[in-house]
């Protein structure tokens, strides 16, 4: 039969019904909770680092989420951690809770098609985590100048939305992954050991695993020169394929200035080139851009897996 209508009829009242529920369930508070004791903890230490630097760094706000004080590591390798599993604590029971609970054939007797309940809790989930993402970069930038008695300059305000924009579009990744395991098993604890799996691999175990994969697939001669850089860009594209290294480059190029380029950079290209100089914002989101785009497109493709999955499935009531 040919449906009558937008398919993505009914998308908002799921989103701002997810997002709702969201907001108010005891699982999001603890997560945020979380979330924020970290990051309040990473901050301190990194004021307590920088505050002799005042006058003397020009991004001196840029360094409260780089520094780094033992035993506690950086703000930004806190979210680095921490977003992937706030984005699955949201979404790895979004499509299997509603059978779980016998209420899917409910929804979709009203007109509500699957597109638009499919699309409406992963953007629920999207809203959630863009509220708390902007709560904590306020906060951080409100303790920022609390404690540092100076405002951040344009140039750090605009490399700060660029990282705020970078944190979103990662832990959309993840949304969408945890969305996709939801889709594809019946089971709430399987989708969600199948998506903690899948994080693990990705954050802890892919930079061991990408050496092995590219020594096995283009082995360094010690005679050929060129063996080595092509060992290299096979290795660097490998590590690539993780969100974890995409969101670690993107935050080396917006919070570091200095930074001119995330791979191999040979000595002809340095030539004219002033070392330590900062890049200007344009040319940092430039450099970044690809990075970007990668978690952008991981995202939508994961989604799109997840749409067709669903789509095939046969829903009884």
């Amino acid at each position: 039969m040919r449906r009558e209508g937008s398919p993505f009829t009914g998308l908002s009242t799921v989103a701002l019904k997810e997002a709702a529920d969201h907001m108010t369930s005891a699982r999001m508070h603890l997560a945020m909770l979380l979330v924020l004791l970290t990051a309040i903890g990473a901050i301190y230490g990194a004021i307590g680092q920088i505050k002799n630097t005042v006058g003397q760094d020009p991004f001196l706000f840029l360094r409260l989420f780089t520094t780094a004080r033992d035993p506690l590591p950086s703000f930004v390798s806190f979210l680095g951690f921490l977003l992937p599993l706030l984005a699955i604590a949201l979404a790895f029971d979004a499509i299997n809770g509603e059978y779980s609970r016998r209420t899917m054939s409910r929804i979709l007797a009203q007109p509500i098609y699957r597109d638009g309940l499919l699309a409406g809790k992963f953007l629920g989930g999207l809203i959630v985590l863009t509220i708390c993402l902007v709560t904590l970069w306020l906060l951080v930038t409100g303790l920022g100048i609390l404690t540092l008695g100076l405002p951040p300059s344009g140039e750090e305000v605009l490399r700060g939305i660029g990282f705020l924009l970078c944190c979103i579009a990662y832990s959309g990744v993840w949304l969408a992954v945890a969305l996709l395991f939801s889709t594809v098993f019946r089971s709430p604890a399987t989708s969600a050991l199948a998506a903690l799996s899948l994080w693990l691999l990705f954050t802890v175990f892919w930079s061991m695993l990408a050496p092995l994969i590219a020594s096995a697939a283009a082995p360094v001669d010690q005679f050929d020169p060129m063996s080595v850089v092509t060992n290299a860009e096979l290795q660097q594209g490998i590590a690539r394929a993780s969100p974890f290294t995409l969101f670690g480059e993107m935050t080396l190029g917006l919070l570091h200035p200095a930074t001119r380029a995330l791979g191999l950079i040979f000595f002809g290209q340095l030539q004219g080139a002033v070392m330590g100089a900062p890049l200007p914002f344009s040319q940092s989101a430039l450099l970044v851009w690809p990075q970007f785009a990668g978690l952008i497109a991981a995202m939508i493709v994961v989604f799109t897996i997840a749409y067709v999955v669903f789509q095939r499935q046969e829903i009884r009531a």
